[in-house]
């Protein structure tokens, strides 16, 4: 079997926000060695901002914040799940991230001589604004100046392993269907959460709000290598535009808009959260929407230029399309399909203050990881910190040789699903039906029955993924290794969301069975690990990472 092997000291498997921070900083810190950078799609306008940010999202601002406040803060956003060091560590170093930006040309605006700073957290004032519709590009050409290397379009497919070490990654070009091995002293995860899980109302396949290439690859990566997950019973759903799953509320209520509900009652004096528009809506005085009618015209005009730029242009193309005239009509808000993520939520590989996982060689940055709603700033941060780990093994490190055995078994695993060509079931329609069953028995409120269904459709999906899918192209085959990930995601999600027995951050872990939040005996991590059996997963429950002699 041929296939080429690459070698490089740190590999970064994901090229959206952590991973291009990372090649960034992994070339800060050695200029001479290698880096290299396996993206899905094209690092240029990968990841879950494809292109442009309104906003860092935790910044402890000298004068204004601390660490220390954030850290009270966002323990209760995440209800007491949360590891204070990885967190306090993330903010301690926010701002001097944010200098870093700045001067790569990064637009953070200023008012009279101010940076803007809102306060969304529950203590303090940590969100940043910043107007850069080229935020992507500009640290993906900076990386690219500094010499790290990138494949596009590639797909990793599973990490090498050696002496229970991470020692590089196989992976697998979508387009042409080539493989390739990559040999790596060290090795990052960053290649988001489980973005594209449940189905979207819509009817589409990709109305994620997130990079629809997200399927949970790095989690099922780090899972396989015996790395730590946790947080899998936090399945989010979110309250957004309707139909296009796109930024509008921050943007807009903290301009002055308007939220109204189905009975034309106010509920922007409060500057309601996420939880709160999606309980009223699931007590049926939803839809809410946006009216921004009211508001001056270069308001709206300031508003419209973040959404069409520096967001997203195709809200442009939308809001027109849907005939919404920002100055007189209204923008209707309805739930997401529900998803798995690190970055808004809980879900994650384990890691600590350093980046690392329990698997040495191995860490993890962004969406992948388990900074607990740690946004852009812990992408950008952890990144970073990552960079920095993952730079000091690789001086001390020797590239290790290639267990051939690992490599031809995902080869061969590759050639069975090529020959799935006369199987009568389209990939399209299997994850149209995947994710549908997922929307059915994942999506909050759950209780026992709904997650045992869900582990029998899983057994059943992995079953059927073999012998009724049918696989004609490279196209196809990619489409159902991401489906794959997407089902073993379900599997952990079930097996997470069937043992902890409480009702935790309601609704997203709303089990109508256990109705009542039970800090005496879950105040604690739900920690999954693979198994000896194939398929099998192993759980136990850990206690929650404290800072060392108490915060200050």
């Amino acid at each position: 079997m041929n296939y080429p092997v690459i070698d490089t000291d740190v590999l970064i498997i994901g090229g959206g926000s952590a991973g291009a921070m990372a090649a960034i900083r992994a070339k800060d810190q050695n200029p001479d060695q290698r880096v290299l950078v396996l993206e899905k799609g094209d690092i240029k306008y990968s990841g879950c901002i494809a292109r442009g940010m309104d906003a860092m999202n935790i910044v402890a601002m000298p004068g204004i914040s601390t660490p220390e406040e954030y850290l009270e803060g966002n323990g209760i956003s995440c209800e007491g799940i949360m590891d204070e060091p990885v967190n306090y560590r993330m903010a301690e170093r926010s701002y001097e991230t944010m200098q870093r930006l700045i001067d790569w040309g990064v637009c953070f605006p200023k008012f009279d001589g101010d940076y803007e700073v809102l306060k969304v957290h529950p203590k303090g004032r940590f969100c940043v604004t910043m107007k850069e519709p080229e935020l992507k590009r500009i640290l993906a050409e900076r990386a690219a100046s500094l010499g790290a290397k990138v494949m596009n379009r590639t797909m990793a497919l599973r990490l090498l392993m050696q002496n229970g070490e991470v020692s590089g990654a196989i992976a697998l070009n979508v387009r042409t269907g080539e493989p390739s091995v990559i040999r790596a002293k060290a090795t990052i995860l960053s290649s988001g959460g489980t973005a594209r899980f449940g189905l979207p109302d819509n009817g589409h396949l990709y109305g994620v709000y997130d990079f629809p290439g997200n399927t949970g690859d790095g989690y099922m990566l780090a899972f396989n290598a015996g790395a730590e997950l946790s947080g899998f019973e936090y399945t989010l759903v979110y309250y957004i535009t309707k139909d296009i799953n796109a930024p509008l509320l921050y943007i807009t209520l903290t301009r002055g808009a308007h939220l109204l509900n189905a009975f034309n009652e106010r509920r922007d004096k409060e500057h309601p959260s996420i939880k709160s528009m999606f309980m009223e809506h699931l007590d049926n005085k939803g839809p809410l929407r946006i009216q921004l009618k009211h508001l001056p015209e270069e308001k709206i005009r300031e508003i419209e230029e973040i959404l069409f730029t520096t967001e997203r242009p195709a809200c442009e193309r939308f809001h027109a399309g849907r005939g919404n005239d920002f100055r007189t009509g209204e923008i209707e808000l309805w739930p997401t399909e529900v998803f798995l993520c690190g970055g808004h939520g809980l879900t994650g590989v384990r890691i600590n203050e350093h980046g690392e996982t329990n698997i040495p060689g191995l860490y993890a940055a962004g969406d992948t990881s388990l900074c607990a709603r740690g946004h852009l700033s812990g992408a950008f941060v952890y990144g970073e910190i990552c960079a920095e780990s993952a730079t000091d093994r690789a001086r001390h490190t020797d590239l290790q040789p290639v267990d051939q055995e690992q490599v031809e078994s995902v080869l061969r695993k590759l050639d069975e699903r090529r020959a799935q060509s006369s199987n009568p079931i389209s990939i399209e329609e299997f994850e149209y039906k995947v994710r549908r069953i997922i929307g059915d028995y994942l999506k909050p409120p759950k209780n026992d029955y709904k997650l045992d269904r869900m582990l029998w459709w899983v057994e059943r999906f992995r079953e059927e993924l073999g012998t009724m899918v049918r696989v004609e192209s490279v196209h196809d085959l990619f489409k159902a290794l991401e489906v794959e990930n997407i089902i073993n995601c379900a599997h952990l999600s079930a097996v997470a969301s069937k043992e902890r027995k409480e009702t935790r951050w309601f609704p997203w872990h709303y089990r109508t069975d256990f109705p009542e939040t039970d800090n005496v005996n879950w105040l604690k991590h739900v920690v999954l690990t693979k198994g000896e059996a194939p398929g099998a997963v192993n759980v136990e429950h850990k206690g929650i990472l404290k800072m060392k002699g108490g915060l200050e």
